[in-house]
């Protein structure tokens, strides 16, 4: 199973599209870090108007956490997309390519390429992940240094102190590649349907849209279906920044996630296994 991972990794990134995502996050985080940089202090003002009249604040208020914590709430949409670019051609481009009987006729089964393939797909989430918050954190925290955590949640304002925040990053960044690994194993389901990358991009995106879009009508049919969409539980990483922090949301979002996971996953296996390639 290693070798085989290993050449799903290695067919990711010889495709240039697999570099997109890497590129746009170190194009855009850094224009989000000048733009705040000149900009940023009044967006802190402005969420101090009302306490600033009765307390003094002293110290870095706007550094490298409060900008880090400002571009996860900025990529939710953004990230899906990316990794969607990647994990929608792991099936769909054999197809493309007219590898697909090439592949299967490799002495190993449609399980183990299937479970490769996603595995691969997983490793690119996490690795894109990290890369974001090597740019966010690392290149934020040369720009801006370190401090107190800034954070606004629910109708409050929390300020975390400065060695009170680098592990809750962390955990928060563990838990996107998690509701991102819900977009990948989406996009892998579609792409097992279908014989061009383009569907499941489109198809993956266009689901994380209207369930965003649902969540955020208020309106009673609504509200009844939204505990059961994906998208109502990927920004639970802002729980990592309350205090004291909600450990069983966070925990029932993790299973939520995980079941997604492997329904999405189990379902585009099934589909690869029974699938009558001719071509």
């Amino acid at each position: 199973m290693y070798n085989l991972i290993s050449i799903e990794l290695y067919k990711i990134f010889k495709k240039w599209r697999t570099y997109i995502g890497f590129i746009v996050i170190a194009v855009l985080i850094p224009v989000i870090q000048i733009a705040m940089l000149m900009e940023g202090q009044r967006s802190i003002n402005f969420m101090m108007r009302n306490l600033q009249q009765s307390f003094l604040f002293v110290g870095n208020l706007l550094n490298s956490y409060f900008v880090s914590y400002l571009v996860l709430n900025s990529l939710a949409i953004h990230i899906p997309f990316l990794i969607a670019l990647v994990a929608g051609d792991l099936l769909a481009g054999e197809a493309t390519a007219g590898t697909y009987r090439i592949l299967i006729t490799r002495p190993v089964s449609r399980f183990s390429i299937a479970t490769a393939k996603f595995t691969a797909g997983i490793i690119y989430t996490f690795l894109l992940i990290l890369w974001l918050a090597i740019v966010s954190l690392g290149l934020g925290t040369l720009i801006f240094g370190t401090g107190e955590l800034l954070n606004y949640s629910n109708g409050s304002i929390i300020i975390l102190a400065k060695n009170d925040v680098l592990w809750r990053f962390m955990l928060a960044y563990l838990f996107a590649v998690l509701s991102m690994g819900v977009v990948t194993s989406l996009a892998f389901l579609f792409s097992s349907l279908v014989e061009n990358a383009i569907g499941p991009i489109i198809s993956t995106m266009a689901i994380i849209i209207i369930f965003m879009i649902v969540s955020a009508i208020n309106i009673s049919l609504f509200q009844s279906i939204k505990p059961y969409l994906f998208t109502n539980y990927m920004d639970t990483w802002r729980a990592f920044f309350d205090n004291p922090i909600d450990v069983h949301t966070i925990l029932k979002s993790v299973l939520i996630l995980l079941a997604h996971i492997a329904v999405f996953y189990s379902a585009a296996l099934i589909i690869f296994k029974r699938k009558d390639i001719l071509t």
